[in-house]
């Protein structure tokens, strides 16, 4: 067997891309599903556009790629997004409830209330927020009519994405997860390696819900015969800005990346020790192999790609996101407008459930250019934010090593402007792989070297390539003037909500 077929199970869209024994994509295909507001701050999707659309992408996939010879399958997905369904029948009980979603604004400020967000981050490594899944799966119990009974009598199981789709690929007879998708739950112990009773108990939650957690290189069971014309194994899984670490080869303690699709997620990792964030970042687990986590802090920006899509559905100031380009090459360089798109909130390191975008700085003559720099901009200096925050918990935890050149990826990342901007704000270079797909590369390649096929991290790692490595350009004076603005609206923003 010489392919492996890696599912990438995003926000917006489902991909499956079928990669050769070299590492190279041979094949892809996608689809987008829709997108459910049913109230002002919550986010939904039906949990069958994702199982369907996750089947008929790989089935296309592979018959793209004129090949049967698919020697194992590897899931990456959206992380935190929380479906109920039943045990029997495979049934979801309710719409799956997206991580950007915010209903549990509430609940989260009544536990902090208590004292009780310090022993979420104690177990957990994360902070109090409607962000992960606890809060939405005691939501379900709580709002939806019989679910609470039905958990309790056993007859329902709780999964973030990978699980729901474990569950759908090999027809209802595993309930697993990795152990990056059970950090980001708020239910598990990232220390220990096992779900938190006392937090479950709090929330709520019956602990026979919850599915097993493995090592991110692990047997998560085989697909059923039907789907694919024969079973094939299931050998790697991690949640998507994990599997981008992995997929970026960042495996020594130091290494950054950055991820830019619908949010924006930097990780950095700190190798075995998990590092308590001063600066309200998160302590998750960064990938686990042969039972040994290794950590990383995460910050985590809601609101990245997803700007453009704004300007593109929104405002309707541009067809198609590459227009972007084009548009903020040519805005006014004597305006400077600023965007604070904290649609569904403000993550890392402000986390403001409450707050609201905001656009600052406008004249007479703002328009589209102006906005579409604005908002590349935005991502820049949110990233820096990242940036700040961890390198101050780097040298607080005494690390010697010093953070590496930040390595970017995602769909986001093939804005030469966006990049360039970034550089500029961050002072500092931005290394742009040949492969921008690391999602999908990192959980192919968790998938192959558990199969055997694949080589070992120091040899994955030597074939990381780079594409274009963007320089800073702006002068310190114009980046700290910059920077210091953009601080100033984020704290009106967040006045105003």
């Amino acid at each position: 067997m010489t392919h492996i077929l890696a599912i990438d199970q995003g926000t917006t869209s489902t991909r499956a891309i079928v990669f050769d024994a070299s590492m190279t994509a041979v094949a892809s295909a996608q689809e987008e599903f829709p997108q459910h507001f049913p109230a002002s701050g919550w986010v939904e999707h039906d949990a069958t556009d994702l199982w369907a659309t996750t089947a008929a992408t790989c089935r296309a996939a592979i018959e793209k790629a004129g090949t049967t010879d698919i020697a194992a399958i590897g899931i990456t997905n959206q992380r935190e997004t929380t479906l109920v369904w039943d045990r029997k029948t495979g049934k979801p009980v309710y719409n799956a409830i997206v991580w950007q979603d915010r209903r549990t604004s509430g609940m989260c400020r009544t536990l902090k209330a208590e004292g009780f967000e310090e022993v979420v981050t104690d177990r957990t490594g994360l902070l109090l927020d409607p962000y992960f899944s606890g809060t939405k799966l005691a939501w379900l119990l709580d709002n939806v009519d019989g679910v609470r009974a039905r958990a309790e009598a056993g007859e329902l199981v709780f999964g973030t994405v990978d699980t729901w789709l474990l569950w759908n690929l090999t027809g209802g007879k595993v309930h697993l997860t990795d152990a990056t998708n059970a950090a980001r739950t708020m239910l598990y112990d990232i220390r220990k390696g096992r779900w938190s009773r006392t937090i479950c108990d709090r929330l709520g939650i019956p602990m026979d819900m919850l599915p097993e957690v493995r090592d991110c290189a692990s047997d998560f069971g085989e697909t059923r015969p039907d789907l694919f014309g024969r079973p094939i194994p299931i050998l790697g899984i991690a949640g998507d800005q994990q599997a981008a670490t992995v997929g970026q080869a960042c495996f020594t303690p130091g290494m950054l990346k950055s991820t830019y699709g619908t949010g924006c997620f930097a990780l950095l990792n700190t190798g075995d020790t998990p590092v308590r964030s001063q600066n309200r970042l998160l302590t998750t687990i960064a990938y686990q192999l042969d039972g040994k986590p290794t950590y990383a802090l995460e910050g985590s920006i809601f609101v990245a790609g997803a700007v453009v899509q704004w300007l593109r559905d929104g405002l309707k100031i541009i067809g198609a996101a590459p227009e972007t380009q084009a548009l903020a090459e040519a805005a006014d360089p004597g305006q400077r407008v600023i965007i604070v798109p904290a649609f569904t909130g403000l993550g890392a390191p402000y986390w403001r459930p409450e707050a609201r975008g905001a656009v600052f700085g406008l004249t007479r003559n703002s328009g589209p250019a102006e906005f579409a720099r604005a908002a590349l901009e935005s991502v820049g200096f949110q990233t820096r934010d990242l940036a700040e925050a961890m390198r101050a918990d780097w040298a607080a935890a005494g690390a010697e090593a010093e953070l590496a050149t930040l390595r970017v990826d995602g769909g986001m990342s093939a804005s030469d402007f966006a990049m360039q901007s970034l550089a500029d704000i961050l002072g500092a270079p931005v290394d742009r792989p040949d492969v921008l797909e690391t999602t999908a590369l990192g959980v192919a390649w968790l998938a192959g070297n558990g199969e055997g096929m694949l080589p070992d991290a120091e040899g994955f790692a030597e074939r990381w390539s780079l594409e274009r490595r963007f320089e800073p350009q702006l002068d310190a004076d114009a980046r700290e003037q910059r920077y210091a603005a953009w601080q100033r609206a984020v704290k009106a923003t967040i006045a105003a909500g």
